[in-house]
């Protein structure tokens, strides 16, 4: 059985409302342009340095990490990145009963996704003994939230713990404050130890490369040149977080590689990454759809989901383009969204994540002898089952009533899966982003509050 990720358009030939083979067929020799101009020209111009005015920024360089990181693993074992982040999780497990992540965007956003598909639902709630010997996991300095942060620290206080902070150069005000915060307790509770309790993933020359000399920190990983946060994910940015929670990191860029591998190889009309950013350019062009509905059907993806959000709109919200997205959970979601889905503006793509895989023992459901709920008739029947008669049953309500689906389907929640999921989106981000002629690097739209919120405080 191939564990390679699937996504399907049957739902976006639609009669009316959707798009034709003929429009795809059409698109495929820019579709595939675009992908030479990615994985060929893109990468010469890193190699070379000599990027033009018009390419910058250029991030590119997220798509040779996963092939990167694995090649020198192979070589170098102990003494390569991956080894490094390896054997620095070990000892961050074997001192914490907790880590504390402190970042925003895409430095946490990447980690978190991973932690609730790859890791035991309510993963930090069981006992050091079901979890592995893996420590709590804790995702701070994305906000300015007094409360939150102060429960956190109320939480801590009885605990072995440490720091992973990541910021590219240490000015986010967010993840600073936090830094400076939480460092202070963990000072307190673990006094002369942040040295070794205290991990920076940061740039060179920055803020937070500073303090780290000031403290002496004993490891410290580098945000790759050339890649940014919300590109990040397959880099020690989303690596090390993920090696602490126990998370296979290896299996996690051998996913990302068959994806670069199939999307530098394949034809448009069998290229998941191709196929999906067709789809969703001719839906956009053609019936002016602009929003984007990633609708996950499990749990473990609702943070996957929210990596996309963030991942799309900081990459393609520019020059009044590029499409608006939303994360839906169903069948939680079918219960307040799906009115809206169903015959709300035809401005919507519905977009599937699926996986048919559970990590558990399928539930089923009891018989009861007095049948008050009159569920006896669904006796013997699991809740896959149910599960999947819901995605079943709203494809084709959907279907009948002219809305366009895409499904993508994942084998399992596993750390190989989800590296597909990450690469084949962010892939499909820049191609789009070449689409419609913009950059998809950079977010200048974003400086705009940072600098404004600086004026008020009376900051530099």
């Amino acid at each position: 059985m191939s564990r390679l990720l699937r996504v399907e358009l049957s739902g976006c030939w639609l009669d009316k409302y959707g798009i034709t083979r003929e429009q795809f067929a059409d698109l495929s020799e820019r579709l595939e342009a675009a992908r030479d101009e990615t994985a060929l020209t893109d990468v010469a111009l890193l190699a070379a340095g000599d990027v033009p005015p018009e390419k910058q920024p250029l991030d590119g360089h997220f798509y040779l990490l996963p092939e990167q990181l694995l090649n020198d693993y192979q070589v170098s074992r102990a003494e390569s990145e991956l080894g490094k982040i390896l054997t620095t999780a070990k000892a961050i497990q074997s001192q914490s009963d907790a880590v504390v992540v402190l970042g925003i965007g895409g430095s946490y956003m990447g980690s978190r996704a991973i932690m609730e598909a790859c890791c035991e639902p309510f993963f930090n709630e069981w006992p050091v003994e079901q979890r592995g010997g893996r420590p709590r996991v804790y995702f701070e300095g994305n906000s300015l939230d007094n409360d939150a942060t102060q429960a956190l620290l109320s939480l801590l206080n009885d605990q072995r713990w440490s720091i992973v902070v990541i910021s590219k150069s240490g000015g986010t005000l967010e993840t600073a404050v936090a830094l400076r915060v939480f460092l202070e307790a963990l000072q307190e509770r673990h006094p002369d130890e942040q040295a070794s309790r205290l991990v920076p993933i940061t740039g060179q020359g920055g803020k937070l490369d500073e303090l780290s000399r000031q403290l002496g920190c004993e490891s410290i990983f580098r945000v790759p040149e050339g890649v940014g946060g919300r590109f990040s994910v397959l880099s020690s940015v989303g690596l090390l977080p993920a090696a602490c929670m126990g998370v296979d990191i290896v299996e996690l860029l051998r996913g990302a590689a068959a994806m670069n591998e199939t999307f530098r190889t394949s034809p448009a009309v069998d290229n998941p990454v191709l196929q999906y950013v067709g789809a969703v350019h001719l839906l956009e062009q053609h019936q002016k759809i602009d929003i984007r509905v990633l609708s996950v059907w499990s749990k473990a993806f609702e943070s996957a989901g929210l990596w996309y959000d963030q991942l799309l709109a900081e990459s393609l919200g520019k020059v009044e383009l590029g499409a608006t997205p939303v994360t839906a959970v169903n069948t939680r979601d079918l219960h307040s969204r799906a009115q809206q889905h169903q015959e709300g503006r035809r401005n919507k793509v519905i977009v599937n994540v699926t996986t048919d895989s559970i990590r558990t023992d399928r539930i089923t459901i009891p018989t009861q002898e007095t049948d008050p709920d009159e569920l006896n008739q669904l006796a013997g029947k699991s809740m896959p089952e149910l599960l999947q008669a819901a995605f079943q049953g709203t494809n084709k309500a959907l279907r009948e009533a002219g809305r366009p689906v895409i499904d993508i389907q994942l084998e399992s929640t596993d750390a190989f899966s989800l590296g597909q999921y990450f690469q084949m989106l962010m892939l499909a981000t820049v191609v789009e982003g070449r689409l419609l002629g913009l950059n998809p690097y950079g977010q200048p739209g974003v400086e705009a509050y940072k600098t404004n919120m600086k004026t008020i405080l009376g900051i530099e």
